[in-house]
């Protein structure tokens, strides 16, 4: 399969390498699936002409000492005779993402972890043998390379190859430069791709780490204890949520993958952490959208001796200081849409207030329940036979409030039928000390005052059971063992969760979910032959 001259002769004119069995399986798999064009056929030979050669395609002997980043931040203001100066070799490695080629030299791009530089590779700089060799290597190879610096004639700060050997053989050929990935199914799906030919990309999961670090150092700060709950849980519980279920073969029992750690989470408050919280991984067996992936990133805190208020100042000042450490200003644009996250800025509002004043609903309308269900009707939604007034409420929430919520906003006093854990208001048995913050339009958090009375714990977990046995997947499930664990005694807390992927959104100027996911989850890809391959096909609702 070598481009070499057919000194043998032949009937198709080639001599085939003797290396070409290696790379049969590969041939086969791809040919399986209808892959094998003219181009990865001309990957294979020059991959079997550089084994001909003896050239290793998957080496572990390079080592490289500089970063190219630090090349460019340390040596950008240095001019020609300040980098003739410098007196040293420098060892770099990266991926090639461009070749411009002008005979006896060669411009190309190499890329590594932290920054891209231009590579100036010369014919009379590395001999005519290494040279030759190096006109083997594609777009796409990873390559070690040795070299000084220079300026070229426009200016540009670029290595001067002395060696360069080859780190990895690529097979497959890299998107074309100027269309790169545009199918965003395709991006989801092939992120490693994505994130060699997608500088965004890259930069959103940089900055994901980022938001993520800033939250954890902001807790750890406020004398918070970072804590792990299980993620498979007998019962699943912490929200109104359908799960996943898996089962335990040792055990022989049916396990939920969690949906929420907030019930773990306040067992530790009964043993006598004060300030806990955890960040991790939740699973909710729900649609797919812009907004939703099964498998997200929940920050869950709590803490004791304080109340649902002393969350909103809390979470302002935590936001306001992420945005700032991470973007440079508490006033971000997301979608065109400039959103100020300054502490003091943000609006608190009651439910029921919101339902009047930005959703235009009138209270005779709320209050009663035969004129809400008609209205929810109307609106599009359905009336589920035995739904609570609270229930149908929160539907019209969804509809004429959510949506206009752009700025930083905290809901409050949400009622008791959509808030089983939450503590009863003091004045008003019929809402809770709850609220929800929204931003852009959705919801980002929510918290509240906990609810630590046992009795009026299991009244809400029984009325959830009657709520799932008539039907409703996503009502809560009866805990014993938190009901125990309160009859222990909780002190009285606070407790939030914060969506960590709708933050990472809004502080990226993300549009979907499944930009700041590095794998989201997708259907299989169905192949010619008509069976599944890995994780491909077309996904499930809007990208």
């Amino acid at each position: 399969m070598a481009d070499k001259d057919n000194r043998n002769g032949g009937a198709e004119g080639r001599v085939v390498s003797r290396h070409a069995g290696r790379f049969k399986p590969l041939v086969d798999a791809l040919s399986a699936r209808d892959e094998l064009n003219d181009v990865l056929k001309g990957r294979i030979d020059k991959a079997c002409a550089l084994l001909d050669e003896d050239v290793s395609l998957y080496p572990n002997t390079f080592r490289k000492d500089t970063d190219l980043a630090d090349i460019v931040s340390g040596y950008t203001d240095l001019d020609e005779e300040g980098l003739a100066a410098v007196g040293r070799m420098f060892s770099v490695a990266g991926r090639v993402t461009s070749l411009r080629s002008f005979g006896k030299v060669t411009f190309i791009k190499v890329l590594d972890a932290s920054a891209s530089m231009q590579i100036f590779v010369a014919r009379d700089e590395m001999g005519v043998e290494a040279y030759q060799l190096f006109k083997k290597y594609d777009i796409g190879d990873i390559l070690g390379i040795t070299g000084d610096l220079f300026r070229t004639r426009t200016g540009e700060l670029t290595l001067r190859a002395k060696t360069i050997v080859l780190v990895t053989k690529s097979m497959r050929p890299l998107p074309e430069k100027y269309h790169g990935l545009k199918d965003m199914e395709i991006r989801y799906r092939q992120r490693y791709v994505d994130l060699i030919v997608t500088p965004r990309t890259s930069e959103i999961f940089r900055k994901r780490t980022l938001i993520v670090r800033g939250i954890r150092n902001y807790l750890d700060a406020k004398g918070f204890l970072e804590v792990e709950t299980p993620m498979m849980q007998p019962i699943p519980g912490g929200a109104t949520a359908r799960p996943f279920e898996t089962h335990h073969n040792a055990l022989d029992m049916k396990l939920y993958m969690r949906i929420a750690p907030e019930l773990y989470l306040k067992r530790l408050l009964v043993g006598g952490f004060e300030k806990v919280y955890e960040i991790n991984r939740n699973f909710r067996n729900e649609g797919i959208s812009t907004r939703h992936n099964p498998e997200f990133t929940m920050l869950e805190f709590y803490w004791a001796y304080a109340e649902f208020t002393d969350l909103m100042d809390l979470t302002e000042d935590m936001i306001a200081k992420v945005a700032q450490d991470v973007c440079g200003s508490t006033v971000v644009t997301y979608q065109e849409m400039e959103i100020d996250l300054t502490p003091g800025k943000w609006t608190r509002m009651s439910f029921h207030e919101s339902l009047e004043k930005i959703g235009g609903v009138d209270p005779e309308d709320y209050r009663d329940y035969d004129r809400c269900a008609l209205l929810v009707k109307r609106s599009g939604e359905k009336v589920v036979k035995g739904e609570k007034l609270g229930k149908l409420q929160a539907k019209l929430f969804d509809i004429f409030v959510e949506p206009k919520l752009i700025q930083p906003h905290f809901i409050y006093h949400y009622p008791t039928d959509i808030s089983p854990l939450s503590r009863r208001n003091e004045d008003n048995p019929d809402i809770t000390d709850r609220f929800e913050l929204f931003v852009v339009g959705r919801e980002l958090a929510n918290a509240f005052s906990e609810l630590n009375d046992p009795v009026d714990q299991r009244g809400r977990f029984e009325d959830q059971v009657q709520e799932k046995a008539a039907g409703d997947d996503e009502a809560h499930f009866m805990d014993e063992d938190y009901v125990r664990a309160l009859e222990y005694g909780m002190p009285p807390a606070a407790g939030q969760g914060i969506g960590i992927d709708r933050l990472v959104m809004l502080l990226t100027d993300s549009p979907s979910i499944r930009e700041v996911i590095l794998f989201p989850l997708l259907r299989l890809e169905t192949t010619s032959g008509g069976t599944s391959s890995g994780p491909a096909g077309p996904a499930t609702g809007p990208a």
